[in-house]
C-alpha cells in the first residue's frame, strides 16, 4: 500500500498559525454578525458563539497527524453549536473543509479515510435534514411560501453537495500528489546512486585498461629486451658483431617502449576517447618483424575477407597476439615454430597464435609466471563479448584462439583471482605449470585449461 512521509516540524507550524488565524477570524464574525443580528439563536451569549470558533478551529493543529479525529471533533463542534445556535457562517466553513479535506489529504490508512468521510457526510445531510423539517414545520414558512423555502433548501443542498464533494476529492489528490512526488524522489534518489556506483565502475574498469596497457606494453618489450640482452651475453667474447646487433634489437625495443608508453600517457591526458593513436590490426605486421628480428621463427597468414571492424576489437586482437607472442618468447624455446593466423568471417575475427614448443623446464619449475598474461587477455576478450580459448595442443606446443565479434558487446569484466588461487598456480605439477603461470585457474567458461586441436 502505497505510503505518504509524516509532516515536519515546518508543516506543523503552519497548521498551527492556520488554526489561529482561522479561530481569529471566527471570533471576529461572530462579534460582525452579532451587531448584524445574522446569528440564528438570538438569546445565545456571544461569548458561546465565540467559544465555538475557537473549539472549530483548534484541532486543525493537528490535522496533519490525527485526521480522522480532527474531523470528528470538528462535526461534533458544529452539530452542536449549530443547535445552539451559535455559529457563524463563514470562517467555520472554511475550517469544516480544512477538516474533512485533511482525512482525504493525511490518513495513510485509505480505506479508513474512504468510511470515516462516507459517515460524517451522512451525519451532516442526516442533521441538515432534520433541521430542514423542523423549518418546514416553522410557522413563518408558510408565511414566506412553501415554494421559496424548497427553493431556499435547494441551494442549501447543492452548496453542501459542492463543498463535501470538493474536499473529498481534492484531498484524494493531494495524497495521490503527494505520494507520486515521494516515487519520483525515491527513484531519483536510486537513480543517483546508480549513477555513483556507475562512475566508480568506471573507475575501476579505466584503472583495469590501464593496467593491461601497461602490463602488454611493458611485458612485450622487456621480455623482448631480456632475450637479446641474454644472448649479446653469451656471443660478446667470441662474436663482437652478434653481440652488437643484439644490442641494437635491446634498444630498438627500449625505443618502441618508451613511445607506446608515451602515447599510452597522451592517450589518457586527451580529452576524446583515444581510438585514434590504439594500435590496431595493421601493428601485428610490426609485431611479427619484431618477434623475427629477437630471433623467432614467426609466421602469419590472413584467411578470408576482412571486414569493417571496430577499433576495440582491433585493439583487442592487437593485444592478444603481442601477449601471445611474448609468451611464447618465454616459454616454447628458442627452436620453437610460431604460427600467426586471423580468420575474417561475417560475424567474427579469430585471432590464433600457436607454436610447437615444448616450454622451458626451468621456467616453470620457478613459478615466475605472474599470471597477468592471459587473465588480461581474457578480461579484453570477454569485455567486447568474445570468447577465449588457452591450452596444450594435441601434438604439442600451446595455443591461444580467441572469437572476436565484429560489433563489440560490453560486458562486466571478470575478477582476477585471489592470492591464494595465484600460489596454488606457482604450486602446480610441471607438466601444468606453463597454463597455469598466464591463465586464470578459475575464469570459467571463457577460457578452457582442456588440450586443444589447432587449425579447428
Amino acid at each position: 500500500m502505497a505510503a505518504r512521509s509524516r509532516p515536519d516540524p515546518r508543516s506543523l507550524r503552519a497548521d498551527l498559525v492556520v488554526a489561529a488565524a482561522l479561530a481569529f477570524s471566527g471570533c471576529v464574525m461572530v462579534a460582525l454578525s452579532d451587531v448584524a443580528g445574522l446569528l440564528v439563536g438570538e438569546d445565545m451569549p456571544v461569548w458561546v458563539a465565540l467559544l465555538g470558533s475557537v473549539l472549530l478551529a483548534a484541532p486543525l493543529v493537528l490535522r496533519r497527524v490525527h485526521p480522522v479525529p480532527v474531523a470528528i471533533a470538528q462535526s461534533v463542534v458544529y452539530i452542536v453549536f449549530g443547535e445552539l445556535g451559535a455559529i457563524e457562517f463563514y470562517a467555520s466553513q472554511i475550517a469544516l473543509f480544512l477538516g474533512l479535506y485533511s482525512i482525504g489529504a493525511w490518513e495513510s490508512h485509505r480505506a479508513r479515510a474512504r468510511w470515516v468521510r462516507l459517515a460524517i457526510v451522512l451525519i451532516m445531510a442526516a442533521w441538515l435534514a432534520s433541521s430542514a423539517v423542523r423549518g418546514f414545520l416553522d410557522p413563518e414558512t408558510g408565511e414566506r411560501g412553501v415554494a421559496a423555502y424548497f427553493a431556499f433548501l435547494g441551494i442549501q443542498v447543492a452548496i453542501n453537495a459542492i463543498f463535501f464533494g470538493g474536499a473529498w476529492i481534492f484531498g484524494d489528490r493531494a495524497w495521490a500528489s503527494a505520494v507520486e512526488r515521494e516515487q519520483l524522489a525515491r527513484a531519483h534518489d536510486e537513480i543517483r546512486a546508480q549513477q555513483a556506483q556507475l562512475a566508480e565502475q568506471a573507475v575501476t574498469l579505466e584503472r583495469m585498461r590501464i593496467a593491461r596497457e601497461l602490463h602488454d606494453v611493458v611485458a612485450h618489450h622487456v621480455s623482448a629486451m631480456g632475450v637479446q640482452a641474454g644472448a649479446a651475453r653469451r656471443v660478446l667474447d667470441r662474436d663482437p658483431a652478434a653481440a652488437r646487433d643484439a644490442l641494437q634489437h635491446v634498444e630498438r625495443s627500449a625505443r618502441e617502449a618508451i613511445s607506446e608508453l608515451r602515447s599510452l600517457v597522451l592517450t589518457l591526458r586527451s580529452d576524446d576517447d583515444g581510438t585514434g593513436a590504439a594500435p590496431d590490426l595493421s601493428g601485428i605486421d610490426a609485431l611479427v618483424e619484431a618477434a623475427r628480428d629477437a630471433g623467432q621463427r614467426v609466421g602469419l597468414a590472413r584467411i578470408g575477407e576482412r571486414s569493417a571492424l571496430s577499433p576495440a576489437v582491433e585493439l583487442t586482437a592487437y593485444r592478444v597476439v603481442q601477449e601471445a607472442l611474448t609468451n611464447a618468447r618465454k616459454h616454447a624455446g628458442a627452436a620453437a615454430t610460431i604460427d600467426v593466423r586471423l580468420r575474417f568471417a561475417p560475424d567474427a575475427l579469430e585471432v590464433e597464435v600457436g607454436d610447437d614448443g615444448h616450454g622451458s623446464p626451468h621456467a616453470a619449475r620457478s613459478g615466475l609466471g605472474s599470471g597477468m598474461g592471459l587473465i588480461g587477455m581474457r578480461e579484453r576478450v570477454t569485455a567486447i563479448g568474445g570468447a577465449l580459448e588457452a591450452g596444450p595442443k594435441s601434438r604439442g606446443g600451446f595455443l591461444v584462439r580467441a572469437s572476436l565479434p565484429v560489433v563489440p558487446t560490453i560486458r562486466s569484466v571478470p575478477s582476477a583471482p585471489a592470492p591464494a588461487d595465484a600460489a596454488a598456480a606457482a604450486s602446480a605439477p610441471a607438466g601444468s605449470q606453463r597454463l597455469g603461470a598466464h591463465a586464470d585457474p578459475g575464469s570459467g567458461p571463457q577460457v578452457r585449461a582442456e588440450t586443444l586441436e589447432e587449425g579447428s
